[in-house]
């Protein structure tokens, strides 16, 4: 992470994306133009049995939705939460040229080759690597799934390394891993499988409409962090447009050593270019329109080391705070974006949800997510608390965004009680 320059104290805004032409996109339904991404209709039940149903949701010609997660601790299937507004970057080209997605009716069939990597669909237990392109990032260090194999057209097995320090999903003490890195790792890895595996091209917008974890935090010891993670994916409710993805879901399983480290679902949503210029051409214009840097909480208050990864700001009463928004943080905003990411959005509930209950660490067991709209970049969004349920060491506390008078998430996290430490006898 660089250090903080002038312009990222707060008192001068500083450039919205410099000058770039990708973006990513969360989307919602109904709502003005710009604001709220079109939505896919419900899909109809996966074809593949004894496999969760992950959906996902598309609406325009070209435009695509994509869901919530959530976490928990007690190691069971998370339920799938309804679709929410969040938004993704396309990925930066690729190798091969990327075609738009084609206008036509939306249906379930076989992948088509990837034109990102050219795999081709038939089953394949040759393992594919995990390029930084595919898992829509800019440096190597911040990409978790590290190779995938395909068991069968809608399932995949998956190698991932979640790393004992990093820049931004770091640890949360001095015994545990990242929660988050289990929402983040699943976020990359359905963006791999829409491009390497169903056909998604290379400048896709993605949208993640809700995300639900949960996760055993004694299965995340720092200990353990040279061990690789093994996760299984079914993909199910995928819904095509010509030959182009549309939607689907993502269910995933993570287990290092043969141990359930978490389980997770996510819902993603793709649109292509031109739609998405369609959609959003005013904010897209407004993308050099300088952001202001707010001053941050604390970083002990919000759970964080660093005053850089802070992304609350100061409310006006006690529960609330406003998003702070860097679009200069090299992990939150790796590339240009014309509004704020869902994982900016799923952090700040994290940030908020450890600032409410004041427990230090807050170590998310169960977390779900559900996105409605998207977040602009040059508009205060406001993010309000509610302690729903605290004692020994354990809480669980809502979290809401609102920007102009207007839901934007609504997540929900519960915190796990650290287990004691004993000593060897």
């Amino acid at each position: 992470m660089s250090a903080l320059t002038e312009d990222q104290t707060g008192r001068e805004g500083r450039p919205a994306n410099g000058s770039a032409t990708t973006v990513e996109n969360p989307p919602q339904t109904t709502a003005p133009r710009g604001t709220t991404p079109p939505r896919p209709a419900p899909a109809a039940p996966a074809a593949t049995a004894a496999a969760p149903a992950p959906t996902d949701t598309d609406t325009d010609a070209d435009a695509d939705a994509d869901a919530p997660t959530d976490t928990n601790t007690a190691i069971e299937a998370p339920s799938a939460p309804d679709p929410a507004g969040r938004d993704e970057t396309p990925a930066p080209p690729a190798t091969t040229a990327a075609h738009p997605l084609a206008s036509a009716e939306v249906a379930q069939e076989p992948a088509p080759s990837s034109p990102v990597t050219k795999r081709s669909a038939p089953h394949s237990h040759t393992a594919a690597v995990v390029t930084k392109e595919l898992a829509h990032r800019t440096t190597e260090t911040d990409v978790f799934p590290t190779r995938w194999t395909r068991i069968s057209d809608h399932r995949f097995r998956f190698t991932a390394h979640w790393p004992a320090a990093h820049p931004f999903f770091g640890p949360v003490d001095d015994r545990h891993q990242d929660p988050m890195v289990v929402g983040e790792t699943l976020r990359q890895a359905s963006m791999v499988l829409a491009h390497a595996e169903f056909g998604a091209p290379a400048d896709t917008h993605f949208v993640m409409w809700d995300m639900a974890v949960r996760v055993d935090p004694a299965a995340l010891l720092l200990a353990d962090a040279a061990e690789p993670v093994e996760f299984d994916v079914v993909c199910s409710e995928v819904r095509r447009r010509g030959r182009g993805l549309h939607s689907m879901r993502t269910t995933m399983e993570f287990r290092r050593a043969g141990r359930l480290v978490a389980r997770g679902t996510g819902s993603t949503g793709c649109t292509s270019p031109r739609a998405y210029r369609r959609l959003r051409a005013d904010r897209l214009d407004a993308m050099d329109r300088p952001v202001p840097l707010l001053a941050g909480i604390a970083p002990p208050t919000a759970g964080r080391a660093r005053a850089e990864d802070v992304v609350l700001a100061p409310g006006d009463r006690p529960g609330v705070w406003n998003l702070r928004v860097d679009t200069g943080h090299p992990v939150l905003f790796p590339r240009p974006n014309d509004h704020v990411p869902g994982m900016v959005l799923f952090e700040a509930a994290r940030q908020a949800a450890t600032a409410a209950s004041g427990l230090h660490p807050f170590l998310p067991s169960r977390m779900t997510a559900d996105f409605t709209r998207y977040a602009e970049l040059h508009s205060p969004c406001r993010i309000e608390t509610e302690v729903l349920a605290e004692g020994s060491g354990e809480a669980t506390v809502r979290v809401s965004g609102r920007q102009d008078g207007e839901p934007v998430f609504t997540a929900t996290l519960t915190s796990a009680t650290p287990t004691p430490v004993r000593s060897p006898s």
